[in-house]
């Protein structure tokens, strides 16, 4: 299961006000590349794929890629701004080493 914190779930709802996809799903996937092995990718849609996962996490509709499920299991999803501006965090248990902007992961 996903877990979307608190902090990052107003920023995902500020950002589905700004960009006008209220009812919109958060979806989330794995690409090859970055730093590491993986990185993540975000995104919103309206109508998930057939073979996506569907979580609800802190009231955010969330499709998971499902190629991409075995490597995002227990993922916690942080936001936070720094000196160098706001960004996502990403906390993946799964991972054996991550970049030290923590969006690039290898397992």
């Amino acid at each position: 299961m996903i877990e979307i914190t608190s902090n990052a779930q107003r920023e995902i709802k500020r950002l589905q006000q700004s960009r006008q996809v209220i009812d919109s799903y958060l979806r989330i996937e794995i690409k090859e590349g970055g730093c590491q092995k993986w990185y993540y990718c975000l995104d919103f849609c309206q109508e998930n794929n057939p073979e996506d996962i569907l979580e609800n996490s802190n009231g955010i509709p969330v499709a998971i890629e499902s190629k991409s499920y075995n490597h995002l299991q227990s993922l916690k999803i942080d936001y936070s701004e720094d000196l160098m501006g706001g960004g996502f965090r990403f906390h993946n248990p799964n991972a054996t080493a991550t970049c030290s902007c923590s969006n690039s992961f290898s397992d």
